[in-house]
C-alpha cells in the first residue's frame, strides 16, 4: 500500500496538469468559459421547471430547488463517468510514449468533474438564497453523500475506461443507459407519483439513495438515517472495488488495443 501511495505522490504534479488540461479543453474558445458550469444547471432548471411544474403539475414545494438539486447529483455522475470512459482512449498518444500510471487519466477526469460539481453546488446555494429558501444547519452534512457519489462514480469510471479500450461499442451503449438511468432517478419527479412496482426499481438505483440523502440535508432539514448512510458506503465500496479490480487486471493490455 505504501508503494502505491508513494507512486501517487510522485505523479501528483502530473495529475494537477491533467486536470487543468481537461478544464481548458472543455471550455476552449468559449466566451463565458467556466461560467457555463453555473449557467448550464440554471438554464436547465428554468426550462424543466416551466415544463414540469405547469404541464404535469407536480405538487412539490420549491420545485425549482428540488429539480436543481437532482441535476447537481445526476449531472455529476453522467459527466464523470462519460468522461472517464474515454480517458484512456483520449490519452493514447501519451500512454504510448512514456510510462504514466494509467489510473491517473481516470482520476483526472473525476477531479475535473468534481470542480464542475462544486460550481453547480454554488449555483444551487445562490438559487436557494435568491428564492428565500431557508438554509438549514444540516447543509454542512451535504459533503457526505457528495463524497460517496464521487467514490461510486470513480469505481464506475475505472470499470468503463478499462472495458471501453477493448470494446468501443460500450460508448454507444452507455449513452443509452445513462438516458434510461435519468428517468429511473427521481431528478424531475417526486417518488410519490410512482406505482409500487416502479418505486422498487427506482429505489434499487444507487443514485436514488445519494440523491435522497443530498435532498434531506439541503432541503428538508433532516439528517439521513444510518441505514441510508450504510447503504451508500456499501454501494460506493463495491463500485470502487470492482472498478479497481477490472482496471488493474486489464491495464497491461491497454497498449495492445490503443
Amino acid at each position: 500500500m505504501s508503494t502505491y501511495i508513494q507512486n501517487f505522490l510522485r505523479f501528483r504534479p502530473l495529475l494537477n496538469e491533467l486536470v487543468a488540461r481537461d478544464i481548458k479543453i472543455k471550455y476552449r474558445r468559449s466566451v463565458l468559459g467556466v461560467l457555463w458550469t453555473l449557467l448550464n444547471p440554471l438554464l436547465m432548471m428554468i426550462v424543466l421547471s416551466i415544463v414540469f411544474s405547469n404541464l404535469f403539475k407536480f405538487d412539490v414545494e420549491n420545485f425549482p430547488i428540488y429539480l436543481l438539486s437532482g441535476q447537481v447529483i445526476f449531472n455529476f455522475y453522467s459527466d464523470a463517468t462519460n468522461s472517464s470512459m474515454t480517458s484512456i482512449l483520449g490519452s493514447a498518444s501519451l500512454i504510448k510514449k512514456v510510462y504514466i500510471p494509467k489510473y491517473l487519466f481516470v482520476v483526472s477526469r473525476i477531479c475535473s468533474s468534481s470542480i464542475n460539481l462544486a460550481a453547480s453546488f454554488s449555483a444551487l446555494l445562490l438559487v436557494m438564497v435568491a428564492m428565500r429558501v431557508e438554509l438549514h444547519y444540516t447543509i454542512i452534512f451535504s459533503f457526505i453523500p457528495v463524497l460517496l457519489l464521487i467514490m461510486f462514480s470513480m469505481g464506475i469510471g475505472l470499470f468503463l475506461a478499462a472495458i471501453t479500450v477493448k470494446f468501443r461499442d460500450v460508448m454507444h451503449l452507455y449513452s443509452v443507459f445513462v438516458t434510461a438511468l435519468m428517468y429511473l432517478t427521481p431528478v424531475i419527479y417526486p417518488m410519490s407519483i410512482l406505482p409500487s412496482w416502479l418505486t422498487v426499481i427506482v429505489k434499487a438505483n444507487p443514485l436514488t439513495n445519494y440523491l435522497t440523502m443530498f435532498r434531506d440535508v439541503m432541503l428538508y432539514n433532516t439528517v439521513f438515517s444510518f441505514g441510508d448512510l450504510f447503504v451508500g458506503i456499501l454501494e460506493a465500496g463495491i463500485s470502487l472495488a470492482i472498478g479497481l479490480y477490472v482496471f488493474y487486471r486489464n491495464q497491461d493490455t491497454f497498449i495492445l488495443n490503443l
